[in-house]
């Protein structure tokens, strides 16, 4: 049984039932992540800013150093803003785009209500690229109200991966196609039905809408029942979570983007869509004039196995590297590569806070082990570690020195970095920062702190779990 919401869960947990388990371990290879130790380089990019351009292109010089030194004055800190800058735009090659509005969508039913709002006020086109669409009482009406709009006139393209939706009926897609929905299954399981070289592994983990190339949507959020009720309700922190993950509130992060780097990310699903058809979707105005209507800084970063480029994890890296004062991270699935690591202890070491928030259960219980796995190094480099109660953590954030912000759907798991087509936003914006250190506290307060001492008189049985798990990371 496919468990809805389960982004990073492998394709050899989804087809053990169907005896495959061989097949795939044969087919997945084993990839690598690059060497990317240069990034710990603090004085990399020395004196190097950062390229800043708006909807009519490169930003003149004074107009980008005030909306900099703006910046940095809020921040407090001017060398923290440029290295952050800089280093991110010298492993992307994505500059910063000025000029956006950005919003923060901390709950389930709050994103789905911004996005069916943004569908429903759409008069040219609806793109959406999604892991999972369930048919669910949540995806049905999404189906529904997409079928209404191609109906009115409305082109509307979508995305959806073939592992991560594999339970969903094919009537549910059909019904969509005969509507005349643009549909595309990313990767189709059956090799029968791919329509580029058949690659089973890799997985389009991204969640993304754009409506009329004005205003995106991007973070962790899937299409399924799970984001039906608030994961801020009130319970009891004591309470013992349900025994299936999926009865539970699930606490995710989205947001709402406005401006110029909308035209980034709407490249971004039209390239999805050209590699796996082989041709454009049908014509629609996908590039509209844009105009300034915020104040943030925002770079758009995708990366996928294609190219190879690892943009969102070398981006990790280099947060990281770069972070002065404090690194705050939620993550929702946590099997990371040795650098990923070592970047977070040498952060603790210099004198940063970095502190993490794991869940305290979870959809797919082998990967809560494989993240516990890595408690005892995490606490004794003096990193604070946090388990989320009473709702299932599903959020992939991070906000460092009240400066940098990310949200996407990026894991700091393996397979996010190697196998899956990922998104990410990475805002520059102090009120942004403001407002997701203020989520993460929030988030504190319905967790619980792992103290080193504690963890360490965990039974045999814990440790035998997790000593298992590290043994398979590599295809978790």
């Amino acid at each position: 049984m496919r468990i809805p919401g389960a982004s990073p869960l492998p394709l050899i947990a989804r087809l053990r039932s169907a005896g495959a388990l061989l097949c795939l371990l044969v087919l997945a290879g084993c990839a690598s992540l690059p060497d990317v130790r240069y990034l710990s380089n603090r004085d990399l990019v020395g004196k190097a800013e950062p390229t800043i351009v708006s909807a009519n292109g490169k930003l003149p010089d004074k107009r980008k150093q005030a909306l900099l030194d703006d910046l940095a004055a809020k921040a407090g800190d001017t060398d923290v803003l440029s290295k952050h800058a800089a280093a991110e735009e010298a492993i992307s090659g994505q500059p910063l785009v000025a000029g956006n509005k950005v919003a923060l969508l901390d709950d389930g039913p709050a994103t789905m209500r911004a996005m069916i709002n943004a569908i429903r006020d759409a008069r040219d086109h609806v793109n959406l690229e999604t892991y999972i669409f369930e048919a669910d009482e949540i995806g049905r009406g999404l189906a529904d109200l997409l079928i209404a709009k191609q109906s009115a006139g409305v082109r509307v393209n979508l995305i959806y991966d073939s592992v991560g939706s594999l339970n969903t009926p094919r009537e549910f897609f059909d019904r969509m196609r005969a509507a005349g929905i643009g549909v595309v299954e990313f990767n189709p399981v059956n090799p029968l039905e791919a329509k580029r070289g058949w690659d089973v592994n890799q997985r389009d983990h991204r969640k993304l809408l754009v409506v009329d190339g004005r205003i995106a949507f991007t973070g962790g959020v899937n299409i399924s029942k799970v984001y039906g009720k608030s994961s801020f309700l009130k319970s009891r922190r004591d309470e013992p979570p349900p025994k299936d993950a999926n009865d539970a509130a699930w606490r995710d992060t989205h947001m709402q983007i406005e401006g110029p780097v909308v035209a980034d990310f709407q490249k971004m699903f039209l390239d999805t869509w050209q590699r796996q058809t082989g041709q454009a979707p049908r014509e629609a105005k996908y590039f509209p004039p844009l105009k300034p209507v915020g104040k943030s800084l925002v770079r758009a970063i995708g990366s996928t196995p294609d190219r190879a480029d690892f943009a969102v994890y070398k981006t990790y890296i280099s947060a990281l590297a770069h972070a002065d004062k404090y690194a705050h991270l939620t993550t929702a699935y946590f099997v990371p590569d040795r650098q990923i690591i070592d970047a977070m202890v040498d952060a603790a070491r210099r004198g940063v806070d970095v502190r993490i928030i794991f869940p305290s259960f979870t959809d797919v219980g082998i990967l809560l082990y494989a993240g516990r796995s890595y408690y005892d190094e995490l606490l004794s480099a003096g990193i604070r570690v946090y388990e989320r109660k009473t709702a299932m953590l599903h959020a992939k954030t991070a906000v460092i020195d009240g400066v940098w912000s990310t949200i996407g759907s990026t894991n700091l798991d393996m397979r996010s970095f190697l196998h899956n087509d990922e998104i990410n936003a990475v805002i520059l914006s102090t009120e942004f920062a403001d407002r997701m250190e203020a989520l993460f506290q929030r988030d504190l307060q319905e967790s619980t702190e792992i103290m080193l001492e504690q963890w360490r008189k965990r039974g045999l049985r814990e440790r035998m779990r997790e000593m298992g798990t590290r043994l398979l990371e590599y295809w978790l």
